[in-house]
């Protein structure tokens, strides 16, 4: 493929000096101030989540009502989703690490397209404002669960449109970013960037972007269709007027399993990162990883059939979803071999960002190995739906995706603020996550092969003893994140100032000041070697 062509004097920015410094923010279209806008919409967010999650778990701390009625728990169930999954998980690395980073690292002064880059971030608020309205509007919040699946999903006289309409919007968000890296990986890396001298951050962020470009159309009209239902009854879900329910999760799920490797393929790519910086060496099968990357984001088209055993499909269907499956287990196991290899022998410096790559290698492993559980139909059978099902997606989501944000947010923290941050607070909130991590999800694995059910506002006495360390393990896990976050929001403010290479990476983000200036770099620079071409 011929080398990207650059006009070396090209300025990507229309400099406007506004009186309001809101202003300035809001409407810049520095990708810099993109991903911080990003970021701190994100965290935001994601504060309302963990509290909304810690409710859920009080509520269930013993059988029957503890602080909530059914009803508000269902809401709070589904707005908790809402907010995690479309508002936080799927757009977190890529918007605020990618829009952040992946023009340095490429050797780019920008995005591809920077006022569509604005318009992304703009169109992602419109969608939060809209979906949380869902709350305040009508007959009281959703109740459905963020999957909205038929027909309950336009049966239920709960104020659902506005959440539907709001994670519609939000998927234009996604196709934006995903367009814009695409075009921005093909079209702007400095010369000498050769495909094999990428990092492999922008690699991650390159399949993702296939992914968000190809996979989301499908649920936005999906959603669309559910919205037709509710609104016009035309019958493409409801039973009653000839339509089939389980076209809907079909037609969900078909987005929503590559959605996954949206969420979790920017985290392998900080890994990628953070591991070989911390071991001082060159990260062990580069090749191997960027294939296995490209095979993950194709192989996850195909295997939705896995959430869907007991919904009635054909054996065939069952022992072809389960073996695809299995095989797109094959490439994630690929990688933390990489991962463990790169870290043999290395000249280990134990500094926070690698503590939370590390507890990303284990708390991504007992996701993966009981994603095994659930991707036989033999055993899926007999835990599906239950809180089996709830500790495994968090123990991949959160123990996944959630320990990667944490990691490139400690890892990229000096370069983006030109702050250090306190390396004892954060040991302190690093090890309270991981205790309170494990104390809250590892009983619902034990739960669920007891037989209690997921979604669930109440259970059987039998269930008491589990429910009350997971609940516990809550508390210890919100006090570590708010540990972990006001440690670094008081840092950006009043932390010391941070040199231009703290943890001596190699790639280009870390050639550059700190905070970077306006265009990055002073002159495109020329890549000789790639950052796996050669050791410390």
């Amino acid at each position: 493929m011929a080398e990207p062509t650059i006009n070396l004097e090209q300025s990507f920015y229309e400099v406007k000096n506004y009186k309001s410094p809101i202003l300035n923010w809001i409407l810049s279209t520095d990708h810099k101030r993109i991903g911080l806008l990003y970021l701190y919409s994100i965290m935001t967010f994601f504060v309302v989540g963990a509290l909304l999650g810690l409710a859920m778990k009080l509520e269930l701390i013993a059988p029957g009502k503890t602080i909530m009625e059914a009803q508000t728990y269902n809401a709070a169930f589904t707005f908790h989703g809402i907010i995690m999954i479309f508002l936080i998980i799927i757009p977190g690395l890529p918007a605020v690490f990618g829009n952040f980073l992946l023009p340095i690292m490429i050797g780019a002064k920008d995005v591809a397209f920077p006022k569509l880059n604005l318009l992304s971030w703009w169109i992602y608020v419109l969608g939060a404002i809209v979906a949380l309205l869902s709350q305040v509007m009508g007959d009281g919040p959703p109740d459905t669960g963020w999957t909205f699946y038929a027909p309950y999903s336009f049966k239920t006289t709960s104020t659902v449109l506005p959440a539907l309409i709001g994670a519609f919007i939000l998927g234009f968000s996604s196709i934006l970013t995903g367009l814009n890296f695409i075009v921005t990986i093909h079209r702007m890396r400095a010369p000498g960037m050769t495909w094999l001298k990428m990092p492999l951050f922008p690699w991650t962020l390159y399949a993702t972007a296939w992914i968000q470009l190809l996979a989301t159309p499908v649920v936005g009209i999906t959603l669309l269709m559910v919205i037709a239902e509710k609104m016009f009854q035309i019958g493409f879900f409801d039973p009653a007027l000839g339509g089939d329910p389980i076209l809907f999760q079909h037609l969900f799920w078909i987005y929503s399993h590559p959605a996954v490797y949206i969420m979790i393929l920017p985290a392998m790519g900080v890994i990628s990162e953070v591991i070989p910086t911390f071991c001082q060496k060159t990260i062990f099968g580069y090749k191997a990883i960027i294939a296995s990357t490209l095979l993950i984001a194709f192989v996850g088209y195909f295997v939705w059939g896995h959430h869907m055993y007991t919904a009635g499909m054909s054996d065939t269907a069952l022992w072809l979803f389960s073996l695809l499956t299995f095989l797109v287990a094959i490439p994630s196991a690929i990688k933390i071999f990489n991962w463990i290899a790169t870290l043999y022998k290395g000249s280990i410096n134990l500094e926070i960002p690698l503590y939370w790559a590390l507890g990303f290698l284990f708390l991504f492993m007992i996701g993966g190995l009981t994603g095994l559980v659930l991707g036989s139909v033999a055993t899926d059978v007999y835990v599906h739906d239950t809180s089996f099902v709830v500790a495994h997606f968090h123990f991949v989501m959160f123990g996944g995706t959630g320990t990667g944000f944490f990691a490139a947010l400690h890892y990229w923290f000096p370069k983006m603020y030109g702050k250090s941050y306190d390396n004892t607070w954060a040991k302190v909130g690093f090890w309270g996550f991981i205790i309170g991590f494990m104390m809250l999800y590892m009983p619902m694995f034990t739960l669920g092969m007891q037989g209690m059910p997921r979604r669930y506002f109440d259970y059987l006495e039998q269930f008491h003893g589990g429910n009350i360390l997971s609940s516990f393990g809550a508390i210890i896990l919100i006090a570590s994140l708010a540990i972990v976050i006001i440690n670094l929001v008081t840092s950006a403010k009043r932390g010391k100032k941070a040199p231009k290479n703290p943890w001596d990476g190699i790639t280009l983000e870390w050639q550059v000041d700190s905070p970077p200036t306006l265009e990055n770099f002073e002159t495109i620079p020329v890549v000789e070697k790639g950052p796996y071409d050669y050791k410390k």
